[in-house]
């Protein structure tokens, strides 16, 4: 286990008063991670409120946490823009909503926060067009690599530029992320953390019992590789044609076209006694209890890669694909020192002979998987990340509080 973040000392002013921005209310990586920074936020130091603009499952999970939310509706022909749409339009979509950012600012005054924090793109658009009003600072939480192999190269610009003025600090989820956005005034990185309850006791002593079974677990898309997944199970199939494969999870956020591609690979190369395409588990880790090895299959470089640091905790040997925070997570160089075994991204034939290698070698995948096992529960805590997050709200919020008796003070009486 990581050894303990000492803790912070309180603010005799009370805590920080903090609202957290979310656009969206489904559950995808970035608002599981939210999930963990709040469990392990100090509340004598912080005390936060979530703000989202719509009703869903991130709401009911965050409530029956205990965490305060309060929803703002924001009109769906904004809130569903897709990121490839571009800053500008979503710019453009947002200002033809004066109503709802009215609705906005007057909760956040009501609400009497002393920072705004942003934490999905459409919310750091939006909240850099609240956040002025208030006259409080703005910290944008970006999770996505702001690069145009991720978003549009207009868009990438913009939000890069917007990043470098608009807030009074940036957090990046690797950093990988924060090679992304050079000039930023104040830019941290915190990865997203392992709660507690995502750490299996001790690494794996054995594979389950049975045929092997290959996961994928993740939001169906095009950039998180389930098509290579399918297409090197083929290869996989006719060497070990015992093997099963999971595909688990469901599309959002405009993917469905992708999921019946997926389906339809599926079935033209004939692997339909061979792939089970299982959709959403409100607990992964049942789903990592019958995984022989977790495949990361993302054809894109990851912002981080959470689900490699969730299997790799749980003690699931993982075959992932380089570049981006992937290569911050898995340690590589000579053999038996190695945490996963990395392939290149949309190469379905090594990440087929990868998959073959944990199957064929079993010892050798418990060994890298204990390896892997240790160091991600030293280095990914959700505590040590709440911890640099929390810093950075006291600081913002302190900054502020100076600026503002710095105005009053040459106020004219």
């Amino acid at each position: 286990m990581p050894p303990p973040v000492p803790p912070a000392a309180p603010d005799p002013a009370g805590p920080v008063r903090v609202a957290i921005l979310d656009h969206t209310a489904e559950l995808g990586g970035a608002e599981l991670a939210l999930l963990r920074l709040l469990e392990s936020v100090d509340r004598s130091i912080v005390d936060p409120v979530v703000v989202l603009f719509s009703p869903g499952p991130l709401q009911q999970r965050l409530e029956q946490a205990g965490h305060a939310v309060v929803v703002v509706p924001l009109d769906a022909r904004v809130r569903d823009t897709s990121r490839s749409a571009g800053a500008a339009r979503m710019l453009r979509a947002a200002a033809t909503t004066p109503v709802f950012l009215a609705r906005l600012v007057a909760t956040l005054r009501r609400l009497d926060v002393d920072v705004v924090h942003t934490t999905s793109l459409k919310a750091d658009l939006l909240g850099a067009l609240a956040a002025p009003a208030l006259r409080r600072p703005l910290v944008w939480h970006v999770h996505d690599r702001i690069a145009t192999d991720y978003l549009p190269r207009r868009t990438a610009r913009a939000v890069r530029a917007l990043a470098r003025w608009v807030p009074y600090a940036v957090v990046a989820n690797s950093r990988a992320t924060a090679a992304t956005l050079p000039g930023v005034r104040r830019l941290v990185v915190a990865h997203p953390g392992l709660s507690v309850e995502q750490v299996a006791a001790a690494p794996r002593s054995r594979q389950p019992e049975g045929p092997p079974v290959v996961g994928m677990i993740g939001r169906l898309s095009p950039t998180k590789g389930q098509l290579v997944l399918v297409r090197a199970a083929a290869r996989v199939a006719a060497t070990r044609p015992d093997t099963r494969f999971r595909i688990v999870g469901e599309a959002a956020f405009g993917t469905e076209d992708y999921e019946r591609r997926v389906r339809d690979e599926v079935e033209r190369l004939g692997l339909a006694g061979h792939v089970a395409i299982v959709g959403f588990a409100e607990d992964p880790r049942r789903e990592l209890d019958r995984l022989t090895v977790c495949v990361h299959a993302s054809t894109v470089p990851e912002p981080f890669g959470q689900v490699v640091t969730e299997a790799m905790a749980w003690g699931v040997p993982v075959v992932a694909t380089r570049g981006g925070g992937v290569d911050e997570i898995v340690r590589t160089g000579a053999p038996g020192h190695e945490t996963a075994l990395l392939v290149d991204p949309d190469d379905e034939r090594q990440l087929a002979d990868a998959v073959l290698a944990v199957l064929d070698r079993p010892a050798d995948a418990l060994e890298r998987a204990a390896r892997a096992h240790a160091d991600v529960t030293a280095r990914f805590s959700a505590a040590r990340g709440a911890q640099v997050v929390t810093s950075l709200w006291r600081e913002a919020a302190g900054t502020a509080s100076r600026a503002a008796a710095a105005r009053e003070a040459i106020r004219p009486s």
